[in-house]
């Protein structure tokens, strides 16, 4: 019950214990659980790194576990600032992503320049990216920005998609959020994971881009019109960048099946994105762009979060998030 707060099981059954037996020692515990003596002193450990286990007054060198109450708020806590610490990593790699991005917004098919290949038209884009997913070895990594995805789109990527995992190829893609509510998307989804695929969503996504082995990524000049040009980058610096990007916000995404998570003011991924772009001034048209919804989406979510903060414009709802702690610090 606890994994998602970063217990594992055994640690779990050990603190359940200690609470249910607060006189035993190592010895009586590992009795209890069946577990070896130097598990349970390993899982001590955990727990007292964790705050969850605490020197005992009464019985000295022995651990006593700290009330649920207090673990279970020591343990959210935690897991709150190792969120807001994960988004911030994913924020600078976002930005560094978007000026390195912007670097090549401006190539032209004639512009030489080391690591970079200029693809112009639609039909191009897709005859390079046929190559290079044929001769992909190990890994497909993709940023798929553009919501949900036509059934057309989808049943055409199938038969590529199974050799590739037939063949071993690790594929992971990302997807926005907005895709969830989107049935087919899902069916593909689910499609992909039972072949052995692995797809997550987050409420914002940089760009579209396809990095293929670590070595290659293509990724459009222009994030408004993606099938008028693109350009295949690989350099080594350009790639390790694009890789701990896409790392980054692979980590802080979550596998489509699991429940949206809601931070402390009770806010989903999705909604905490509204509010920023709220408070940057965002239209909703803007919005549902970076979120892969319609406008009427965007509006409607807008229109709900500025209810709950009691504001009557745009503007006051950006103060009011901000005295309500519901903008991160800049």
């Amino acid at each position: 019950m606890l994994t998602a707060l970063g217990l594992d099981t055994t640690t779990e059954a050990l603190y359940r214990a200690m609470l249910a037996r607060p006189q035993d020692g190592v010895a009586a515990l590992a009795a209890a659980l069946g577990r070896s003596e130097d598990d349970v002193r390993a899982g001590l450990d955990t727990l007292s790194e964790l705050a969850l286990a605490r020197p005992s007054y009464e019985q000295n060198g022995q651990l006593r576990a700290v009330s649920p109450d207090i673990g279970m708020e020591i343990l959210m806590a935690r897991q709150q600032a190792e969120l807001a610490a994960q988004q911030h990593r994913v924020e600078a790699s976002r930005a560094a992503a978007a000026q390195l991005i912007s670097e090549y917004a401006d190539l032209r098919p004639a512009a030489a320049h080391a690591g970079v290949e200029h693809l112009v038209g639609i039909d191009r884009i897709r005859e390079r990216l046929t190559r290079l997913t044929r001769d992909v070895r190990e890994e497909v990594m993709s940023f798929s920005p553009d919501g949900a995805q036509s059934t057309e789109n989808m049943e055409a990527s199938r038969p590529l998609d199974l050799r590739l995992l037939e063949r071993g190829v690790r594929m992971r893609t990302l997807y926005l959020d907005s895709v969830r509510h989107n049935a087919p998307t899902v069916a593909y989804a689910d499609w992909l994971a039972e072949h052995g695929g692995e797809v997550r969503t987050t409420a914002t996504l940089p760009t579209r881009m396809i990095i293929i082995d670590r070595t290659n990524a293509v990724i459009p000049v222009s994030s408004d019109d993606t099938a008028a040009g693109a350009v295949v980058l690989t350099g080594h610096g350009t790639l390790s960048a694009l890789c701990a990007l896409f790392d980054s916000a692979w980590a802080a995404a979550r596998p489509l099946g699991s429940t949206p998570p809601r931070d402390t003011n009770g806010l989903t991924p999705q909604e905490q994105t509204v509010i920023r772009l709220l408070s940057d001034g965002h239209t909703d048209e803007a919005i549902a762009k970076r979120l892969g919804v319609s406008p009427r989406t965007a509006r409607r979510t807008a229109t709900d979060l500025i209810e709950r903060l009691g504001a009557r414009s745009r503007f006051q709802a950006g103060v009011n998030a901000a005295r309500a702690g519901w903008l991160p610090a800049r």
